[in-house]
């Protein structure tokens, strides 16, 4: 009998944030399948649901997905093979009726490494059973330590991630609430436009929310561009 495999949400970083299904099914399933942005690298995830029981008697899988934004025939042949790789190592194992969890953070549905997988399994085993634990997203949970509301009654809510920025200012005339995903990197365009759209005073900026070393900044004027990070958020709320 094929086992089980399970996408789970653990949360953007605060392990309290795990479900208690999530836990449950973390716990019950002997492999856990890890996804890191480099090969020698931790995983955040990981370091998450470490904190909440003890791994060492799981079996891990390590997932190594390059984090390059580059669609060079080159690059996407390497990350076929990393995909295609990792889509072995969890069919093995199911087909051994092991269950596996596949561990993301924030949601499996916004932005996840594992949807990459899914159809490729799906393929090559028509008859698996697949199960999404959704997690609270980063999303969700910087709009709760920012005291906002993302959404009331008929206001429109976008949510960009800033690697696409061609037509933002149209993005930010259209919606009444916009979330920017990782701005780490264009924040002196984001800054400039919002400067142009008398915007800056409606905008509250987030980093790892739920971690350690979180940080929240209501006034842009003191954002210390050195420190942005990967995982950040901006939420213009007009």
């Amino acid at each position: 009998m094929i086992g089980t495999l399970y996408s789970i949400g653990v949360g953007p970083g605060d392990p309290e944030l795990i479900t208690l299904k999530a836990l449950k099914i973390l716990k019950e399933a002997p492999c856990l399948c890890v996804p890191k942005g480099r090969e020698e690298g931790t995983s955040i995830a990981l370091e998450i649901v470490s904190k909440v029981f003890d791994i060492k008697d799981k079996e891990i899988i390590e997932a190594h997905f390059p984090m390059k934004k580059t669609k060079s025939p080159e690059h996407m042949e390497s990350l076929d093979k990393k995909w295609n790789e990792t889509v072995e190592n969890i069919l093995n194992r199911l087909r051994k009726g092991l269950d596996i969890a596949f561990i993301t953070i924030g949601d499996p549905s916004i932005y996840s490494t594992f949807y990459y997988l899914y159809d490729r399994l799906l393929e090559l085993q028509p008859d698996l059973q697949i199960s999404i634990i959704p997690g609270i997203s980063s999303i969700n949970a910087s709009a709760a330590k920012a005291g906002v509301s993302l959404g009331l009654a008929d206001e429109k809510i976008a949510i960009i991630p800033t690697t696409y920025t061609d037509n933002l200012k149209t993005i930010f005339e259209t919606f009444d609430t916009i979330v920017l995903m990782k701005v780490h990197k264009v924040m002196d365009k984001i800054l400039s436009l919002l400067d142009e759209l008398k915007l800056t005073e409606k905008s509250i900026y987030i980093s790892k929310v739920g971690m350690k070393d979180e940080y929240i900044c209501k006034d842009l004027s003191k954002l210390n561009k050195e420190e942005l990070n990967y995982f950040s958020i901006l939420i213009v709320k007009k």
